[in-house]
């Protein structure tokens, strides 16, 4: 599409362009898995400031992630163009049951937003043995013995 307007002359504004790309999402694409007992969240937000553009918070068993890319002061230089996303995105993530939000870091190298959440410790499974009644008025039935 992008080369369309480029052969016909026909200068997009860079949102519309984006638009009609199908770059419409406003949503972290995020990684998660368990190392141990830590809950791993894992986004790619390069060419940020963490401490001003991202914003990290627990509510109700759930994180919520947001991030903010502004764009460049030379956008309106002639000839820009850009295959980089700029705008705010966010994901909300739940957390398995249990975890503290007190126990939860969050790291920033190389581009890499890394959020880290100690789960509690397990002591085992336990399985607990439901008998299943035949109905009202009748005795369980015995066992055959051989």
């Amino acid at each position: 599409m992008d080369n369309l307007f480029r052969r016909t002359g026909i200068d997009m504004p860079e949102p519309v362009r984006r638009f009609l790309q199908g770059e419409t999402e406003t949503w972290l694409r995020v990684e998660e898995y368990r190392d141990g007992n830590t809950f791993v969240v894992r986004t790619d937000v390069p060419g940020i400031d963490p401490d001003r553009d991202i914003d990290i918070t627990v509510t109700d068993g759930t994180l919520h992630i947001a991030a903010r890319r502004t764009e460049p002061a030379h956008k309106d230089q002639p000839g820009y163009r850009t295959e980089v996303r700029y705008g705010e995105y966010s994901r909300s993530i739940p957390l398995p049951r249990s975890t503290n939000p007190e126990a939860i870091e969050a790291s920033y190298i190389d581009g890499v937003l890394e959020i880290r959440a100690q789960l509690p410790e397990q002591s085992g499974t336990s399985a607990t043995k439901v008998h299943v009644s035949r109905g009202a008025g009748q005795p369980p039935e015995a066992p055959e013995t051989p």
